[in-house]
C-alpha cells in the first residue's frame, strides 16, 4: 500500500508563507504578526486581573466595616462578589463574544441563583426554624 499525495495535472500544492496568511472566520490572521494580537489580549487580561485584585482588597476592607446590620453587610458583599463574577464570566470565559443561546442559559442561571438567594432570605424569617 503505497499512498502518495499527488495533485492532478495542472494543480499545484498551496504554499504556506507569511505573505499569504489568510484570516480565519474571526478576523485573526495566521501570519507572523500574531504576537501583536496576543499582546493586546494579554494586556486586557492583566488589566482585568488587576481590577479583580483591587475589588478583592475592597471586599476585605468592607468586611471590617459595620453597615448597621448583618443583612446589609451581606448584601454589599454579595454585590461586590457579583461584579467580580461578572467580570470573570465576561472576560475570562469569553461570554462577551458569545451567541444568543449562551445568554439564554446565562439568564436562566441568573434567575436560578436569585431564587436560591430568595430562599435563603425567606429562611431568615421562617418562624418554624426559630
Amino acid at each position: 500500500m503505497n499512498e502518495t499525495h499527488s495533485h492532478p495535472a495542472g494543480e499545484t500544492a498551496p504554499i504556506a508563507s507569511p505573505e499569504l496568511a489568510v484570516a480565519d472566520g474571526h478576523g485573526h490572521s495566521h501570519g507572523h504578526d500574531d504576537h501583536h494580537d496576543v499582546s493586546k489580549h494579554v494586556k486586557k487580561y492583566l488589566a482585568v486581573g488587576a481590577l479583580l485584585l483591587i475589588f478583592t482588597l475592597i471586599t476585605v476592607g468592607l468586611s471590617y466595616v459595620d453597615f448597621g446590620s448583618t443583612k446589609l453587610n451581606m448584601a454589599i458583599g454579595m454585590a461586590v462578589a457579583t461584579f467580580k463574577a461578572g467580570l470573570v464570566a465576561m472576560i475570562f470565559m469569553h461570554l462577551s463574544a458569545e451567541k444568543q443561546l449562551i445568554y439564554r442559559i446565562l439568564i436562566f442561571t441568573g434567575f436560578f441563583v436569585l431564587g436560591l438567594f430568595w430562599l435563603t432570605y425567606l429562611h431568615w424569617y421562617d418562624p418554624i426554624s426559630r
